[in-house]
Parts: structure tokens; C-alpha cells; sequence
């Protein structure tokens, strides 16, 4: 419990559905109540009379929702630089994987390190999101690929919360590769996954939703529905990265299961995007990964705005493909590369990466009833946090009013 606050004198991109661009507001307050969530976020001469509380005068500047990044995996060990090197050199990603680098180089470092370490080598990554305004972040498993390392790193994702003060929501990615143990038998490892890992993570509250690497070098359509289904059968919500190398129709697999976001899509193509729409799932675009991987196939967005798909950005934080720890460079990727709207990349990190995370009645946009997530900018215009490169302007986050 702390105090109720009002935020004077602002200008708030309140980003609320219905509203015409990103919800601007000129002369604008913010009220909070004392447990953190927002009483009031409107022109502040329609302002209801409010409790008395502590006055913040913004002085002019911008309001917008907290900052989400809702695809990351921000707990591994280890890095890859020398895939790096590799790549410049001329080898290719799918070559790296299959002499033993790529994810599986990340999964022995992980495995062989301790959920401290796992911990405070994730610490810094961490702060330099939370440090542009980010106050909610999605963590993936994934590096561990037995029972014990995937539950080891979900539990030093959790303690990130614990360590700062963000939200960081769970994903459980066992289907991330084919660990070496399992060589040559697929689904010996996704039964293991399904029939193990699934429900152990489910016990203990560890991930609110279940994810899958469905392509070419990662699993299969049916052996991703086989996980899908477990999932399902113990309450958690699924997602998956689907068309990134190659179409494989995990896009429209996703859909079927009404999955929070399919996320990358390079590949993806008009049926998936369809069903999609149909499901209300979530398209989340990675142009650090497309970028970093110098991926030349764009995913196809007249398509995804054509059918109405949200769309929504993140990092994809990785030590593989996408070294990135910076939303707002993200955002710029976004704009650059994909051609996205400035309206579009903002509300790719609130509004729209608040609903791929099943958390838009809680976070994503300045309205009443929702978290008092705020993040107040040194800017003349929103399109200012779109357009640099490697600028932070972030004056002060505010989370749960605090």
C-alpha cells in the first residue's frame, strides 16, 4: 500500500481502443488510488474531484502506458559471439545448428550454471529494458531441455520479479529444440515434454502459457498440436513462433488452438493470417531477429492490417539472433525494416503486446481500472520515440503508481 498520486499537467498517449490515433490528450492527468491502479487518465478539466493525494507536475511532458516486451528470452548462459563471427564469415544459421551451435551451445552453457547464476547473468539485460520505461516482460524457458534446467531457468526468470520491480510473466518453451540425448527421436522428446516437463511446470505455477519453435529445424506441426494439447489439458494458453525460416502452417495450427500470438511470420502466408483474425491471435514482430539474422523475407503486413490482426513488438532478446536489449531500438527496427506506422510501433509495445500477453484488462493503455503503469518522456512529440536510434528519453517509469 503507498499513497494516491496525481500526474498534472501532461500530455498522455492514452493508446485506448476507439480513440483516434494513439489516444492523444493535450492538457491531461493521471489520478492512481492507493493500490496502484489509475482512477482517472483524461483532459484535466474534465477531471472528477479526486481524493487528496500527491501533485506531480509533468512539466509538459508525455505520458504512456509502461512498456511491454512480450517476447524475450532473457534467462541463458553463456553468449554467442563466435556464431557471430561465423556468420560473417558466411555460415549459415541452420549450418551453426547442425555442428552443434545454435540453441544447443546456449543449452549446455544453461545447463551447467546455477539458477543464481542463471539469475544475475540476466540482471543486466533486464535493466537496460526496465531502464527505457519497460514495465512488464515476457521470459521464455527453452535452454534447459530436461525437467530439471527447464524448471531451474523458469524459477530464475521468476526471481527476476522478485529482484526488480517489473512484471515478468512465464512461458514454458521446452519444444524449443532437440536436446543431444534424444537424437534421432523427436518424439520420445515431445512425449517427454507433454507427459513430464508439462504438468511439473503447471504444478508449480511456473508459465501462464506453453510455446513452441514449430519449423523446419525445430518440431512439426503434429508434434507441435501434441503440445498444444497438453497444454490445453492443464489450463495453460499457448503461443507459438511459427513461420520464421519457412511456412509450415504453424501460424493457422496456432489459430486453432485460439493462441495468444504467433510470433516472427516471416513465411507466413494469407491463410494463416485469416486464421488468425478469426482467432484473435496476435501477430508479434521480431525485427531484431530479422535484422540481426538479415533475414530478407518481410512478414507480410499489408495482409495482417487487411484482416485486422493486432500487431505487436518485442526484442526477442537471444543471445543467437537477437542480442537486443532495447525496446526502443526495437520500435525503430520496426518502422525502418517493416515500414510500421509510429501509431502502430507504440501500440506494438503497449496496447497490442498487453493482449499477446492475455493482459490487456490489466496493462497497455491510460484508462481507468487498469495498473498505474506509466512511462514519462523528455519529448516534443511521440514520433520522437520511434525515430532515434540508441536515444533514451525516458524522464521517470512509474509502476502500480510507484
Amino acid at each position: 500500500m503507498h499513497g494516491q498520486r496525481i500526474w498534472t499537467n501532461a500530455r498522455l498517449a492514452t493508446l485506448t481502443l476507439g480513440l483516434s490515433g494513439l489516444g492523444e490528450i493535450d492538457h491531461g492527468l493521471i489520478a492512481c488510488d492507493a493500490d496502484g491502479a489509475i482512477l482517472y487518465a483524461g483532459p484535466e478539466a474534465e477531471a472528477p474531484t479526486l481524493p487528496a493525494a500527491e501533485v506531480i507536475d509533468c512539466e509538459g511532458r508525455w505520458i504512456t502506458p509502461g512498456l511491454i516486451d512480450p517476447h524475450t528470452h532473457l534467462v541463458y548462459a553463456g553468449d554467442r559471439a563466435h556464431e557471430f563471427e561465423l556468420r560473417l564469415a558466411g555460415a549459415s544459421y541452420e549450418a551453426i545448428a547442425r555442428a552443434g551451435g545454435g540453441i544447443l551451445s546456449t543449452v549446455t552453457a544453461t545447463r551447467a550454471a546455477t539458477q543464481e547464476q542463471l539469475t544475475a547473468a540476466a540482471l543486466p539485460r533486464l535493466d537496460a529494458l526496465i531502464a527505457e520505461g519497460v514495465t512488464t516482460v515476457e521470459i521464455k524457458s527453452g535452454y534447459g531441455l530436461t525437467l530439471a534446467d527447464e524448471l531451474k531457468q523458469l524459477r530464475a526468470a521468476r526471481a527476476l520479479g522478485e529482484a526488480r520491480d517489473v512484471d515478468v510473466v512465464l512461458s514454458f518453451l521446452g519444444a524449443h529444440a532437440l536436446p543431444p540425448e534424444y537424437v534421432g527421436d523427436a518424439d520420445g522428446y515431445i512425449a517427454s515434454v507433454c507427459e513430464q516437463m508439462i504438468p511439473a511446470v503447471a504444478a508449480e505455477g511456473l508459465a501462464g502459457a506453453v510455446d513452441v519453435f514449430c519449423e523446419g529445424i525445430g518440431f512439426t506441426p503434429a508434434q507441435t498440436r501434441r503440445v498444444f494439447e497438453a497444454a490445453r489439458g492443464h489450463g495453460l494458453q499457448v503461443k507459438l513462433h511459427a513461420e520464421q525460416l519457412s511456412n509450415q502452417n504453424g501460424a493457422a495450427l496456432a489459430a486453432e488452438f485460439c493462441a495468444l500470438s504467433a510470433d516472427h511470420l516471416e513465411h507466413l502466408d494469407e491463410a494463416g493470417v485469416a486464421a488468425m483474425a478469426l482467432a484473435g491471435t496476435v501477430a508479434v514482430l521480431l525485427p531484431g531477429a530479422y535484422y540481426f539474422v538479415r533475414e530478407t523475407q518481410l512478414p507480410p503486413i499489408a495482409l495482417l492490417r487487411a484482416h485486422g490482426v493486432p500487431i505487436a513488438l518485442a526484442t526477442d532478446c537471444n543471445p543467437g539472433t537477437s542480442p537486443l536489449t532495447s525496446l526502443l531500438l526495437t520500435m525503430n527496427m520496426g518502422a525502418t525494416l517493416f515500414r510500421l506506422t509510429v501509431e502502430e510501433c507504440l501500440a506494438g509495445v503497449t496496447r497490442e503486446a498487453a493482449r499477446a500477453l492475455g493482459r490487456l484488462d490489466q496493462i497497455g493503455t491510460l484508462e481507468a481500472g487498469k495498473r498505474c503503469d506509466l512511462a514519462i518522456w523528455e519529448i516534443e512529440r511521440p514520433a520522437e520515440l520511434v525515430y532515434r536510434m540508441g536515444f533514451n528519453p525516458l524522464h521517470t517509469r512509474v509502476r502500480g503508481g510507484r
